[in-house]
């Protein structure tokens, strides 16, 4: 008898089960499947850093496709849309005829050739240029524990630049914390720095399938915003969607 009680609570006792509670992966995200060598994906694959390009899991099937990127450290970065054959081990997109893409370097580019320099936006009211308690940071995104792990002028011309309300140095159309937005209607692609029309689009791009497409470099760190944007999307365009929530 004692003999047998102990084969059962050896061997014929169910231990209770443990729920290991974790972060569920966005619908949408940047796929580890389809990117660099050199490239490291952050925050549930919504964070990119490293050297090389990643494109999103879902292409952009619906009439009218927007989302975001966030720049959460400055260095080379390109951001726009792409094909599956374009080369993601580049750390600059828009160098081949498979990727369309604004870049860190005020210029857009597609098939390696340079479009004229984006212009550069005005300051908006009561913007603080040098108030410490508001520069942008590592924010907007957690890191989750099993993540892997980048002007010189005078006085005289930044007072100029102040002036006439520019807030950009000539090198880079965007700085750390600053929001690019992405809007694509099988028509024109364009560009929004902080919500507001860069005015250099794309047409008649001759692409069955695309992407949206991040490259970065020199340290840069970019945050892709799929939902919750943060600012308002142009009329007629909506967030990403999966190809089986259209039907």
């Amino acid at each position: 008898m004692f003999c047998c009680l102990r084969t059962c609570l050896n061997g014929n006792v169910h231990k209770p089960s443990v729920s290991v509670s974790r972060v569920k992966e966005p619908e949408i995200h940047l796929d580890a499947s389809h990117m660099g060598a050199d490239v490291i994906l952050l925050s549930n694959y919504l964070r990119i850093t490293g050297t090389g390009g990643a494109l999103a899991t879902a292409p952009l099937v619906q009439s009218k496709s927007y989302f975001e990127a966030k720049i959460q450290q400055r260095g080379n970065w390109s951001i726009g849309l792409a094909t599956r054959r374009t080369d993601l081990s580049r750390k600059q997109g828009g160098t081949d005829r498979e990727s369309w893409c604004l870049c860190s370097d005020n210029l857009t580019r597609h098939n390696n050739e340079e479009y004229e320099p984006v212009r550069k936006q005005p300051v908006p009211p009561n913007n603080s240029l040098f108030n410490e308690s508001t520069a942008p940071g590592l924010i907007g995104i957690e890191d989750l524990n099993e993540d892997i792990l980048l002007t010189t002028g005078s006085l005289e011309a930044l007072d100029n630049n102040l002036t006439n309300g520019l807030c950009h140095d000539s090198s880079n159309i965007a700085d750390e914390g600053d929001v690019i937005g992405v809007a694509f209607d099988h028509i024109e692609l364009n560009f929004y720095l902080n919500g507001n029309n860069l005015e250099v689009p794309f047409r008649n791009i001759k692409a069955s399938t695309l992407f949206p497409v991040i490259y970065v470099g020199n340290g840069a760190i970019i945050d892709i915003i799929l939902d919750n944007f943060l600012y308002p999307i142009p009329a007629g365009f909506e967030r990403i969607m999966l190809e089986q929530s259209l039907l």
